[in-house]
């Protein structure tokens, strides 16, 4: 029989804010991470930072905020009020504190209304916080949210108002991290789009935007993406849009609130999405399809918003219905705002209005031609999963109500001994797989027609429940699984040309993945080491005694019960993401999956690299 454990008044415990935070970092700033993707902690910690310095431009207090990231250390000074010196202590160290509870001082706020810059404190290994404020200064050191040494009286000074933060992110809590400053530039550029007159340098480069989101998309859209028409620029109150449609596929929106980039968009974005179809049905009396509307659209909308609700405290998706407590509600605000300003804009320019109208017809003729084609890939799916074993699927799925469907994953595999292997070690109830036979099509720069055409996409699409947008997608987390060698990766590229090209929209919100696994074991009778890189191999060779080395050229030489390990204990997943401008995705995929171009047979050369054996040189040299 089990023993119970006791469970008594002494096993009940509370945390300090800061203990509380250190503690469960996440429920603070969301995954830690190692700097490697835009959403790793490192750069929320910064954003709050930089979002109390903008907070203080709204309301009209600054206009120039300095960064500088030198190595770890990141120091932020802002031109603002600055922080009554009375109460720096408090802001910086005591939750819930600040003056963003007080609406005439902070009405439409981007802040965490006194947790975030606590938490960039609790969560920093270095921070130390200093305000100037009518020719005096006071300044506080902490280390790891505690008091180190603290400049106890105002003393004089020559600065101008405002407020100094200097931060190190804690490697206890973040573990080895690198700031990667293209993602730190994106956010610059953002903060100065959404707010004209604010001027930002980043290590001395000047961030600035004379038009704000008309900025934003004329800077994004690069012209090989064939803008149908000029960029339409509303601007209202609480309110600013700038759209157009492109011949890309699918929708690419850019969703902000209160300066805050709401990536997983949120009640705004729908609203918009919305608002353009009815305005667009009717201004041309025409009951075109939502998805023909909108096809091929690129948008970038921002709302202030008073006292937000987010889902989430990293703030990435909107979930307030109103624009203000008792206010009118964000779709009718966006609704109106839609309805009156574009409708107006396409009666006064009437060739754009042709242009809109001309790429919504265009999608229509090109979704009632694959209409026919679509039906037989549906047709072709059904019988495939009667007839054919390429989908083991699971249980649970992320377009059902299923309580495990947010965990659902598919792994798609090269071959037949790959997909045996993860179908013996996978969970029944969330992980399925779907087994490609050899190298899939080479879709670019081919037409969607085509692409639907291929039996092996169509089969893929239907498994995914993709084939008329992503709204259906059956798995949470799309994986491929290919072997790290030649072949492997190049049915890897294969399969991203795919996705990238025709559904966009899946990798950018972040569904599409590349499992990770060993390239070789290193064990003994006594302990067993999987290492996928040749560093952690040599690693292991200096602590493993007498070791056995295997080196793993395919996902089929590893065992079920090894697999069963590396896709649920210990699972490596890279997540997929966008470069952060559309000119590259089109460059890369130009270079890597066009004609064969000279210029690609001379990187080939160069980067060609003759891999020997290296199991085999270990065993020579034991």
């Amino acid at each position: 029989m089990t023993a119970t454990a006791t469970y008594t008044e002494s096993n009940i415990r509370s945390l300090e804010p800061r203990e509380h935070v250190r503690l469960r970092p996440g429920m603070y700033i969301g995954k830690l991470g190692d700097g490697s993707s835009a959403d790793d902690g490192i750069y929320i910690l910064l954003k709050e930072v930089i979002d109390n310095c903008i907070d203080e431009f709204v309301m009209g207090n600054g206009k120039q905020i300095e960064v500088t990231i030198d190595e770890k250390f990141v120091t932020v000074r802002d031109y603002g009020r600055g922080i009554p010196l009375g109460k720096l202590k408090d802001c910086a160290s005591i939750i819930n504190t600040g003056a963003k509870y007080d609406s005439e001082a902070f009405k439409k706020s981007v802040g965490l209304n006194g947790v975030g810059i606590k938490a960039v404190n609790f969560l920093s290994q270095f921070f130390e916080i200093q305000a100037f404020r009518d020719k005096k200064t006071k300044a506080i050191e902490f280390g790891q949210g505690l008091v180190a040494e603290e400049m106890k009286r105002a003393r004089a000074s020559k600065e101008k108002n405002g407020t100094l933060v200097t931060f190190e992110p804690d490697e206890e809590i973040f573990g080895e991290y690198a700031w990667n400053m293209e993602f730190v530039e994106t956010m610059m550029r953002n903060y100065a789009y959404l707010n004209t007159g604010l001027t930002l340098t980043l290590n001395g480069k000047r961030f600035v935007s004379k038009y704000g989101l008309l900025d934003l998309l004329n800077e994004n859209i690069d012209s090989s993406q064939k803008p149908i028409y000029p960029v339409i620029h509303l601007v209202g109150n609480d309110i600013e849009v700038a759209f157009t449609h492109t011949e890309q596929a699918g929708e690419e929106y850019y969703s902000f609130v209160n300066g805050q980039h709401t990536t997983m968009g949120g009640t705004h974005l729908a609203a918009l999405r919305e608002a353009v179809v009815s305005t667009v049905r009717t201004h041309f009396k025409k009951q075109y399809e939502a998805a023909d509307i909108r096809g091929g659209i690129v948008a970038a909308v921002s709302v202030k918003v008073e006292d937000p609700v987010f889902e989430s405290q990293t703030k990435t998706k909107l979930g307030s219905t109103h624009m203000a407590p008792e206010g009118e509600t964000i779709r009718t605000y966006v609704g109106n705002f839609i309805g009156q300003y574009l409708d107006n804009h396409l009666h006064r320019n009437k060739a754009a209005a042709e242009a809109m109208q001309d790429k919504i017809q265009r999608s229509e003729h090109e979704r009632k031609e694959l209409k026919g084609i679509k039906k037989l890939a549906r047709d072709r799916a059904r019988q495939s999963k009667v007839h054919n074993k390429k989908l083991r699927d699971c249980k649970a799925h992320y377009n059902s109500k299923h309580k495990n469907g947010g965990e659902s994953t598919l792994f798609i595999t090269e071959g037949d001994s790959a997909s045996g292997s993860i179908t013996k070690a996978r969970n029944v109830e969330t992980q399925a797989v779907f087994s490609l036979r050899g190298k899939p099509l080479n879709s670019f720069g081919m037409s969607r027609k085509v692409v639907y055409q291929n039996e092996e996409f169509s089969l893929l699409q239907a498994a995914l429940g993709i084939e008329e947008n992503i709204d259906d997608l059956r798995y949470n987390k799309v994986v491929l699984a290919t072997d790290a060698d030649v072949d492997g990766m190049h049915i890897r590229l294969l399969a991203l040309t795919f996705f990238i090209q025709y559904f966009p929209d899946l990798v950018r919100d972040g569904h599409l993945y590349i499992l990770e696994t060993p390239l070789f074991r290193v064990r003994n009778k006594q302990e067993t080491r999987y290492c996928y890189t040749e560093e952690e191999r040599q690693e292991a060779l200096k602590e493993v005694k007498n070791p056995e080395i295997t080196r793993f050229k395919g996902l089929g030489e590893i065992s079920p019960d090894e697999f069963k390990y590396f896709i649920n204990e210990d699972i490596r997943l890279a997540p997929v993401e966008m470069p952060s401008k559309p000119k590259e995705i089109i460059d890369l995929l130009t270079f890597y999956m066009g004609k064969n171009t000279p210029d690609r047979q001379e990187f080939i050369i160069k980067n060609l690299r003759v891999e020997t054996d290296v199991v085999d040189e270990d065993e020579e040299a034991a």
